[in-house]
């Protein structure tokens, strides 16, 4: 493949794009690899479309290399499917709903579980056709609410998608196990650096879930890891230790003072030290249970929720881990307290929620027999001394609070957990039979009777996989694509007029011939500085500098990444290229 420069549909920026927030947004789009179409939509250059192609092709190589069958669904689908799982209503507004001339509802798929679902109901019907694997490399769509970050959170996004139909547990876990090492070798091929952390299924639904993460500062997902053991989770899937269980009786009853200007925790917990109440002067702010209101809608209910989430007062709320916890349902800040004068703002305690008939869920920290400092549910006072399973029975635990570097690993107890930042690239679920008992899928089994097959889920985002590789692999002049991926392997840069350029060009065809890709910089009256510039923004990983020596036979191959230049006689370059691209791709000329 030999492209010219001159003939390219590329252009490439001096500055930054005014709405480029990362650098993946700003570099792809100043090299001339994406042009930005509509809000969360992007239009693919020559040079951007290579590197997605090379991205797909990799994913797709290890699918078939684990017995994976291609198959394309479409991306317009009828709501019937997603209405009879329960997801159109769960997905609500993230979406992108239509109605076709005749009024039926469709949807601009975001996942593709039931459509892969009903072609299995309708095309096996016996234990012999088990176990499968479909996937496909298709677009999804999503009606993110305020598309930003480039090609990391998007409107309409490339991604790999595949689904495993298998006759038991085992066979599940089976699948799961190859398609996690394939990820592996997925995301080796591409450069990246990643970590597999637990996760929350959402709204596939499901039991065991990890995600790959690509590690970067810039990425939306907040992940933990352990430094003592192999423990890694997103926020959202961290648990928390909870205390043993003590005596409620073993506490003195309960008792309530007047706590006047204690509009925080802070001044709440002086106040107390400095009055002894409860005979103690050692309150801390872990010590106050604070009691959070939140309003909970469910996708299947005409009225909203009230609901109460108790925390000590050391921690704040996590609204993506209460999304998390509460999934489908959502949750926001509750605001509505004139029509609610029972619940007396900033004075909460839980005594009185259940006489309310108001759910109360609390963090595992707020442990059977424990005792707290809270709301005494007056305005100006608190109560000491409040004991789960005394005075307040919880409705349950939920995984609500902040998750804090230096919290104790929830795994090994001992290690102290650390926080980065990733760009979510895999993920990976064991979906159950969600969706095969929402279609009623029986298969005759090996005994005459019926069997339910059993699903896992495993998505890739193409299109997003670029954006992090970018992220990682760039510098302050430009992009440093791997090998695996890059648009071109080879740059060719003629540092004058004439005999320079058009050695360029000739060389560019040997080279090309010789089963190299190839980028020529052909273009007239644009100086040498311009091209080395450009060559380093677009950041192929080898150029090939033909300048000044070429009338005594040599050029200068510069690699990318290190900085390395080396200078080499004209007539060895094709084998040396062709041997260092063919070691750089592991052979995959």
């Amino acid at each position: 493949m030999l492209l010219r420069m001159s003939t390219l549909l590329l252009r490439t920026l001096r500055e930054d794009p005014a709405d480029a927030e990362v650098p993946s947004h700003r570099l792809l789009v100043r090299a001339g690899y994406i042009r930005r179409a509509a809000p969360g939509g992007y239009a693919w250059l020559p040079l951007g479309k290579l590197v997605l192609d090379r991205v797909a092709e990799v994913v797709r190589s290890e699918m078939t290399a684990i017995g994976d069958q291609e198959v394309h669904f479409p991306a317009l689908l009828p709501a019937e499917p997603y209405q009879t799982s329960g997801r159109w209503a769960e997905y609500g507004d993230d979406i992108f709903t239509l109605a076709d001339r005749r009024g039926a509802a469709h949807l601009l798929a975001p996942t593709h579980e039931e459509p892969a679902t009903l072609l299995v109901k309708d095309l096996f019907s016996s234990y012999r056709d088990f176990p499968v694997t479909l996937f496909q490399i298709q677009t999804k769509f999503r009606d993110e609410a305020r598309p930003r970050a480039g090609l990391l959170r998007g409107r309409e996004f490339l991604m790999k998608d595949a689904y495993s139909f298998d006759l038991d547990e085992a066979g599940l876990q089976a699948a799961y196990d190859r398609h996690r090492v394939a990820y592996r070798k997925v995301f080796d091929r591409l450069g990246l650096e990643y970590t597999i952390v637990h996760a929350m299924s959402g709204a596939m639904g499901g039991s065991a879930s990890e995600e790959f993460l690509a590690a970067t500062p810039v990425g939306e997902d907040t992940f933990v890891g352990c430094a003592e053991c192999d423990y890694a989770a997103n926020t959202e899937a961290v648990t928390t230790r909870a205390p043993g269980a003590v005596d409620p009786d073993a506490h003195p009853p309960a008792g309530v003072h007047d706590t006047p200007d204690t509009p925080t925790v802070a001044s709440l917990v002086d106040l107390a030290n400095a009055r002894r109440y409860g005979g103690r002067d050692d309150w801390t702010a872990s010590d106050v249970l604070k009691n959070i209101v939140l309003t909970v809608r469910r996708p299947d209910a005409d009225e909203a929720e009230v609901l109460v989430i108790g925390l000590p007062g050391d921690r704040e709320v996590d609204l993506k881990r209460v999304a998390a916890a509460l999934h489908p349902a959502t949750a926001t800040v509750f605001e509505d307290w004139e029509q609610h004068p029972e619940l007396v703002r900033g004075y909460i305690g839980p005594q009185i929620l259940a006489k309310l008939g108001l759910r109360y869920l609390v963090d595992p920290r707020v442990a059977p027999g424990s005792a707290w400092l809270t709301g005494a549910n007056e305005p100006g006072r608190h109560a000491v001394h409040v004991v789960s399973g005394r005075d307040f029975t919880p409705d349950g635990t939920v995984e609500a609070a902040e998750v804090r570097a230096g919290d104790p690993c929830p795994a090994c107890g001992t290690g102290e957990l650390t926080i980065r930042r990733g760009i979510e690239i895999g993920h990976i679920f064991q979906l159950g039979r969600r969706f095969t008992d929402a279609f009623a899928v029986d298969v005759l089994g090996p005994d005459g009777r019926p069997v339910r097959p059993t699903m896992g889920c495993y998505g890739i985002g193409v299109s997003r996989a670029v954006a992090a590789i970018a992220e990682q692999h760039h510098d302050d002049r430009g992009l440093v694509w791997p090998a695996s991926v890059a648009p071109c392997d080879v740059h060719l840069v003629a540092a004058g007029k004439g005999p320079q350029l058009e050695a360029a060009v000739d060389l560019g065809g040997r080279l090309a011939a010789a089963g190299l890709r190839v980028l020529v910089d052909d273009r007239t009256g644009v100086s040498a500085g311009v091209k080395f510039t450009d060559a380093e923004l677009i950041g192929i990983p080898c150029a090939v500098v033909v300048g000044r020596r070429l009338a005594e036979g040599y050029v200068e191959l510069r690699d990318r990444s290190t900085g390395e230049r080396t200078e080499l006689p004209v007539d060895d370059l094709a084998d040396r290229l062709v041997a260092q691209v063919r070691a750089a791709r592991g052979h995959r000329v």
